[in-house]
């Protein structure tokens, strides 16, 4: 597979002076769907992930080579630029440039890297810790130097104007700017002061989290330099509920024929029927 377009794209997305919403995708087809409705960039989160190949809670207990292997069915779908939520990247600073090394090779346009204490230490369920600043800063640099691909994007992450305030998350954002990431990641941004402070202190491109009603406008993030602004993670949420109400009418004596699903002709778009049947006639006879 060849990733270079995807990742021009997406670099052009980054440099250009737009906010844009990625579309919140979970698997091939998820993939092709929001690229063919016109979403610029796709998003797969850890907790996404998590669900999604595990069927589980967002409690770090997905695996690296499970979550690349995840990124890379839904990279190889179509050509959407994807962006990966790398959690804290498995581990220490070494893990970090592993992390970086495996998700590159799997096709992502971009992923993250947290400073976020995790997985939680023991006794400390129900809070959340930062790691130093130092040790963020040294993930951040093990992290470019796990990049073979310049045209990936690297971006830190930090929750810290939620956990510590604003003054914390300015300090770790020109941090991680210094040590060289392409971007930033805020989560837990609440308010146009709190955009307007990072975003004057600060060159790198930002991206934010679930925004409230305050900051959704888009021409206010694009003029900020935000690059690209979460919406949650809906599409998942809805299949497990579509899913459920299914089997549960189903077990409950439904008949199938009385029940919605998807129609053929969107299944056979999705499922890319048509070059398929090109290709056992031209290979299968």
């Amino acid at each position: 597979m060849h990733w270079t377009k995807r990742r021009e794209k997406f670099r052009a997305y980054l440099e250009g002076d737009k906010c844009y919403h990625p579309g919140s995708v979970f698997d091939a087809i998820s993939a092709r769907m929001a690229e063919d409705i016109g979403f610029e960039v796709g998003m797969f989160a850890g907790s996404v992930g998590s669900l999604s190949v595990l069927g589980l809670p967002d409690d770090i207990v997905l695996t690296l080579s499970e979550f690349a292997g995840q990124a890379y069915r839904i990279n190889r779908a179509g050509q959407l630029p994807l962006i990966v939520d790398a959690d804290h990247g498995y581990g220490n600073a070494l893990n970090v440039k592993r992390t970086v090394e495996e998700l590159e090779t799997a096709g992502v346009a971009m992923l993250t890297i947290e400073d976020t204490e995790l997985p939680k230490a023991f006794g400390t369920v129900g809070t959340t810790r930062l790691i130093s600043v130092e040790e963020g800063v040294g993930k951040m640099r093990a992290a470019l130097e796990g990049r073979q691909d310049p045209l990936l994007v690297v971006a830190g992450r930090s929750s810290a104007a939620g956990v510590n305030g604003i003054e914390d998350a300015i300090k770790r954002t020109k941090a991680y700017e210094e040590a060289g990431v392409d971007c930033m990641f805020l989560a837990g941004i609440e308010t146009r002061s709190e955009v307007e402070a990072i975003s004057a202190e600060v060159s790198i491109p930002l991206m934010l989290g679930s925004t409230p009603d305050e900051i959704r406008d888009l021409d206010f993030l694009g003029s900020q330099r935000v690059r690209f602004a979460l919406q949650g993670h809906k599409p998942i949420m809805a299949s497990i509920k579509a899913t459920f109400e299914t089997l549960k009418q189903l077990r409950n004596g439904v008949d199938p024929k009385d029940l919605d699903g998807a129609s053929a002709e969107l299944l056979a778009k999705f499922t890319c029927a048509d070059n398929f049947k090109r290709l056992k006639k031209e290979y299968l006879g």
